[in-house]
């Protein structure tokens, strides 16, 4: 497999090829056909895609099984293509082929209760199966420097297949082109550092680490706004996800009409669901589409994208939803009090609930560039709740004129927090700060391991240096709109894994009210504090270390395990125990003979502080 030709799939796809592909080969049969979609692709785009897809379904496979089950599927397209259209196999749908592929394939056992099902069953089961979740597959690792470049000078392995094939199936929710684009910074990286390996001044491992963050910052940042958004469409529904893609365009294009930024909405969610099931190329049409639709419409939408849009097509999607959003409309009132003055709201409600709501979300969120999408959407459901209740009254609307003063109450709660959470953080900076974190999620989410408590968390953190440093009117969208995503993983997390009852209520009951709800938890009531065994707290000369990274994380751990034996721990309990163990690592660390001081002292230390604890 010529795999160095794949990297020209993206010049056909940014030009021509993705304009060809069928709006979806689920509407007309004719367009269901593999041939059809072999002639619009051509044999190297067809293989690329075909293993991509391989890889992202079949996470465990080899990269031999990939490539075979490519190339099978790549042979009877271009058969089909060729002259055997009446052949029952070409007339199957595409998304079919592929799972009946994989299902013929001995040594799968993974797959044996999904390949018993009967589509669309058998694909739900599939993309059930697909996991996304750090450590399920190792990551991409940074080649060594020196074999890697003897690799890519010789041609003897099919380092950027191998690439694609590592990132697929490590990432099996990731749109393809993503995948396609990165395997060119990838093949741009290796020409890069190994170009230099014949210059003596040069250093080809320094060039890979200095390099390869960059190349796989697209990855993981696209790959976790496609898997939160999927979230979002299988837990909350459609009406969800388009009021929250609603509030963010609303914001983005504050000069388009309703009719316009409803049409994107409705055009968005579509590729989103695409997308999300799987469908991989009818993904990659809907995208495409709706790029072709805002750069050709820029007159009416924005004029901050002008740039973006000049961009190859691969590269304009991050960049339009990492503009800034369009100056609100000169003639723009400030206020939309028609919507609680007006005496046929309760009519209009009645008569078409969900367009009034739209409405009345598109008109607040362009006049608010300043709030999250997710207060927007908060602030949405309590219109809505309002509306409800009021319009069941003989006197709606005195009833309605009360909730102008609700609305800016919630405002005010929600500017204190962030407002709260920013001044701690400047005040403690990291490390400090997220100590403070977990303190607060080890009680309120015990069940996760110091591990994942320590990741969130710093997730946290680095939400908190970003964005606590920005302009009042860039706080909150920074703030809350980055803390959604890390919510959202730890609700995926709750999926796979129930946490407790408290998460699993946040989890579940309302996307726009996710993070005050999670704000609200407190101690986990029916979790079982860890015994004191002589393992939970363990004191080695390691802790002498002078990496202060690597001592900030072992005292972490600590703290973690400290409040799981104890969560009703006060603060002055916490910081007698910490003082206690100050010392007693600073004494000794000046010892010379450090392991038998702590053998020594650590269990002291815990007796000590089982009495600090139980007073």
């Amino acid at each position: 497999m010529n795999w160095r030709a794949i990297i020209h799939v993206l010049l056909l796809v940014s030009l021509t090829v993705v304009k060809a592909l069928p709006r979806s080969y689920q509407d007309i049969e004719e367009k269901n056909s593999i041939g059809q979609h072999f002639s619009q692709l051509q044999e190297n785009n067809f293989k690329a895609i075909a293993m991509i897809m391989f890889a992202q379904y079949v996470q465990g496979g080899t990269f031999g099984k990939a490539v075979q089950m490519a190339e099978d599927v790549t042979a009877l397209a271009k058969r089909c293509a060729a002259a055997a259209r009446d052949n029952p196999d070409c007339l199957k749908p595409l998304d079919r082929i592929f799972l009946d592929t994989i299902c013929q394939e001995e040594n799968l056992p993974r797959f044996t209760d999904c390949c018993a099902k009967k589509d669309p069953e058998r694909n739900n089961c599939f993309l059930s199966l697909k996991n996304s979740s750090r450590g399920f597959i190792f990551p991409f690792e940074r080649p060594n420097a020196e074999a890697a470049c003897k690799n890519h000078s010789q041609h003897q392995r099919p380092l950027t297949g191998y690439f694609i094939y590592e990132v697929s199936r490590s990432h099996p929710f990731l749109y393809a082109p993503t995948i396609l684009a990165v395997a060119v910074r990838y093949d741009e990286m290796m020409k890069d550092c190994c170009g230099s390996a014949a210059d003596p001044t040069q250093n080809p491992e320094e060039c890979f680490r200095r390099q390869a963050p960059k190349v796989m910052k697209p990855v993981k940042e696209e790959g976790l706004r496609q898997e939160h958004t999927c979230g979002i469409l299988e837990k909350f529904g459609e009406r969800t996800l388009k009021a929250l893609k609603l509030a963010q365009i609303s914001q983005k294009f504050p000069k388009a009409d309703f009719v316009t930024v409803n049409k994107l909405v409705m055009d968005i969610a579509n590729m989103h669901k695409d997308c999300c099931r799987g469908d991989t190329l009818d993904c990659m049409h809907d995208r495409k589409e709706i790029l072709h639709y805002v750069c050709t419409n820029q007159d009416i939408l924005s004029s901050k994208i002008k740039k973006c849009c000049e961009k190859p097509l691969l590269q304009r999607s991050e960049c339009i939803v990492n503009a800034e959003n369009d100056d609100k409309p000169a003639d723009l009132s400030p206020h939309v009090r028609e919507f609680i003055e007006d005496k046929g709201i309760c009519e209009r409600f009645a008569q078409e609930k969900d367009r009034h709501l739209a409405r009345f979300l598109y008109e607040y969120s362009r006049r608010h560039p300043e709030f999250s999408a997710q207060m927007l959407l908060r602030i949405g459901k309590g219109y809505e709740d309002l509306l409800k209740e009021c319009c069941k009254t003989s006197a709606p609307d005195d009833c309605c004129s009360r909730g102008e003063e609700e609305l800016k109450k919630h405002i005010s709660e929600t500017e204190s927090v962030m407002k709260t959470s920013c001044d701690l953080y400047k005040e403690k900076g990291d490390y400090y700060f997220q100590n403070e974190l977990l303190m607060s999620f080890t009680k309120k989410m015990p069940q996760l391991t110091s591990a994942e408590l320590i990741k969130f968390t710093k997730q946290m953190t680095t939400i908190g240096s970003k964005c606590c440093q920005l302009s009042q009117d860039k706080l909150l969208p920074c703030a809350e709109e980055n803390l959604d995503l890390v919510l959202g993983e730890i609700c995926r997390r709750h999926l796979t894994n129930p946490i407790n009852p408290g998460v699993c209520h946040c989890c579940s009951s309302s996307y726009a009210l996710r993070r005050p709800c999670m704000g609200k938890l407190e101690i986990d009531e029916s979790y079982v504090p860890l015994s004191l065994t002589p393992g939970l707290f363990t004191f080695h000369e390691d802790l002498c270390t002078t990496e202060e990274d690597k001592l900030q994380h072992k005292k972490q751990e600590m703290l973690i395990n400290l409040i799981k034996y104890k969560p009703q721990i006060t603060q002055e309990q916490l910081a007698s125990v910490t003082a206690a163990f100050t010392a007693m690592r600073e004494q000794c660390c000046q010892e010379e003979n450090r392991e038998a001081c702590f053998a020594k002292e650590g269990p002291e230390l815990i007796k000590r502080s089982e009495k600090m604890l139980s007073a």
